[in-house]
């Protein structure tokens, strides 16, 4: 395998405490090349760490010919125009945040565009690249398991509480916060947990399509102060609830993928975000009563999915697009729905 220059559009906390990280533990296949910024600053002190080159806005990234591979890394309403920018200045290959993008007219434009030029993609859920997961998985198919119920519980406490520990980012002025949701509104309850959906409950969404690939029904979705969502809905003859909440002063972050199947069922607790200290852990209840913990893995799914893009590079196999538009089509049709729910219960 051959080092590749790498652009890494945005410099938020995830490319500080995140990509910069796993990139560096990756120097045999990767090298940061160039940061960019939307005008905020933040690229040249990331850059610097890492003796890379830093603009603002994409276009100089782009023309840069030390980049072969692109980090989409901002925020998620400029994923798909970024990625096709990406794909128009002949760059081998891009690693796009979830989600891929907001649109189902934006997700095929993408896959479309890169399906022409050969460009190789992989989009960073990187719980579905957890070698948890994949154990999970062989759990499943070698039990011949059927899910009967699957539950995503996320709580995180505010950012400040792990992000100000693992990035070098300054804390944010009180004049820059953010003001809570007016969640009296149904339009904007309704578009915060779209958000949400495509946000954070997208990282488990293509490990749900693995084994329930249509959405019959959401049956219902409501906001939960002061961030979070509830959701829950039908895939088929699984029951799936979505929860998630964001608690000042909470407890200690939880991100727990529950299975229950009919024998036995399967707790996966990720790590929280930004955390680089192994895989997920996988425990398995059988009805018996016998509990098995599967041993942590060294790797995470930060590396692996990393590792996925430097694989297909070196094969030149652009991956399956056709996975890739079913998981964004997913994934966008769950928060198209929920946030349709919100807006009908909060009329009723």
């Amino acid at each position: 395998m051959m080092q590749r220059g790498v652009g890494v559009i945005g410099a938020g906390p995830g490319v500080s405490a995140l990509h910069l990280p796993t990139l560096e533990r990756l120097s045999a296949l990767f090298r940061v090349a160039h940061v960019s910024d939307s005008g905020s600053g933040r690229a040249a002190e990331l850059a610097d760490r890492v003796g890379a080159r830093s603009s603002a806005g994409i276009e100089g990234l782009l023309a840069d010919p030390a980049v072969e591979v692109v980090a989409v890394c901002s925020p998620p309403d400029q994923h798909a125009a970024q990625v096709l920018a990406a794909v128009r200045a002949g760059k081998k290959g891009v690693l796009c945040e979830k989600p891929l993008a907001t649109t189902p007219e934006e997700a095929e434009a993408v896959i479309e565009a890169c399906q022409a030029a050969g460009t190789v993609l992989v989009v960073g859920t990187n719980h579905a690249f957890d070698p948890a997961w994949t154990r999970a998985k062989h759990h499943l198919l070698a039990n011949r398991g059927r899910p009967q119920s699957w539950t995503v519980t996320i709580a995180l406490p505010p950012n400040g509480r792990y992000h100000d520990a693992v990035t070098e980012s300054a804390p944010p002025s009180a004049a820059g916060a953010r003001p809570l949701p007016d969640w009296s509104n149904p339009q904007v309850a309704a578009a915060v947990v779209r958000q949400l959906v495509l946000g954070l409950a997208v990282h488990d969404l293509p490990a749900l399509r693995d084994f329930a690939p249509r959405v019959t029904e959401v049956v219902f979705a409501e906001p939960i102060s002061p961030i979070g969502y509830r959701i829950g809905l039908l895939a088929g003859d699984v029951l799936v609830q979505l929860n998630a909440v964001m608690l000042p002063g909470g407890a200690d972050a939880l991100w727990r993928l529950s299975i229950g199947l009919p024998f036995d069922d399967i707790d996966v607790d990720f790590l929280p975000a930004f955390v680089h200290a192994g895989s997920a852990d996988v425990t398995v209840r059988q009805g018996d009563g016998q509990v098995t913990r599967y041993p942590l893995q060294e790797d995470d799914g930060y590396l692996m999915e990393w590792r996925a893009l430097a694989a297909a590079l070196d094969d030149d196999h652009p991956g399956d697009y056709g996975e890739l538009l079913d998981d964004a089509l997913f994934a966008i049709r769950i928060a198209d729905a929920a946030a349709e729910a919100v807006r009908k219960g909060m009329a009723s």
